[in-house]
């Protein structure tokens, strides 16, 4: 019995084939890998993590470029000398531009859920109104998924954590908060009427608007970094528990055989002794 054990575990190379062989021993090794198991799933919930922060980064990287741009246009068409038909095209560069900075802002993500709408991903989270400025619908809401045994990350934001709204100052001194698009659709007004004081306005709203995302962007930046260092944490872990496991599981194969040889040349010495007691009888000793 002894022998036919050994020789199954030469053959699947396990200290352990059965859990009735060593109890203690199994339920460890079942341990182990159960938390492997929870590192990789880990691991899976960080790669999504990853990209959907890569896609945010991505996005906001070009609505950054674009706001350089319409300030650049909105400090071309604060110019006194501009002529009306010139103010106009710049009017409608911006016009585009602000488009363009909408369609970021409604992005996807690779599951086909709205990036900047908070918990609302089904939905757009800016939406226009009638003879008025985009208006943001979702919600507030940041979802958290577990990435380690004691560490959760966020993978969303909201779209006025990007797309922040500015305060501007009034006549009478109050201050009121603007939209992000609002801003916009006040300075392409400013522009397309030749409003000296709005585009003034709206090119100091800029700076403002450029800020947020900016902010936004470094975040993003911030929870790459928290990816990569939690992927080098779960590493580290997952090599010492398959460094454990393999102490409690894989079978030394050099004691293995040893163990194996000594075992047959009992078993032989046993049936060779068997064979010949087996022959003698008590006549064998009568004189």
């Amino acid at each position: 019995t002894n022998l036919a054990k050994s020789q199954a575990q030469l053959a699947q190379g396990k200290q352990v084939i059965n859990p009735s062989d060593a109890p203690d021993q199994a339920a460890t090794i079942q341990r182990l890998k159960s938390i492997m198991a929870r590192q990789t799933s880990y691991q899976s919930t960080l790669n999504s993590v990853q990209t959907r922060l890569q896609e945010e980064d991505s996005t906001l990287q070009s609505v950054n470029d674009l706001l350089i741009r319409a300030k650049e246009v909105a400090v071309q068409a604060a110019n006194d000398t501009l002529s009306p038909t010139n103010r106009k095209a710049l009017g409608v560069e911006l016009q585009g531009l602000r488009d363009q900075i909408l369609s970021l802002a409604n992005s996807k993500d690779s599951s086909g859920n709205y990036i900047f709408a908070g918990s609302r991903v089904k939905t757009p989270p800016f939406v226009s109104q009638a003879g008025g400025s985009p208006q943001y619908v979702g919600d507030q809401t940041r979802m958290s998924v577990k990435v380690g045994e004691n560490r959760s990350m966020l993978i969303n934001r909201s779209g006025t954590d990007v797309f922040a709204p500015v305060s501007r100052t009034q006549d009478d001194g109050s201050v009121q908060g603007v939209g992000f698009f609002s801003s916009l659709d006040d300075l392409i007004k400013g522009v397309n009427t030749a409003n000296p004081k709005m585009i003034q306005g709206g090119v100091g709203e800029m700076d403002k608007l450029l800020e947020g995302v900016t902010f936004a962007q470094a975040n993003i930046g911030s929870g790459l970094k928290g990816v990569e260092q939690q992927n080098s944490v779960i590493d580290d872990t997952v090599l010492n528990l398959t460094t454990t496991l393999s102490s409690f599981e894989d079978l030394d194969y050099t004691s293995a055989i040893t163990k194996m040889n000594q075992q047959m040349m009992s078993l032989e010495a046993a049936q060779s002794s068997f064979a010949k007691i087996s022959q003698l009888n008590l006549f064998n000793f009568i004189k």
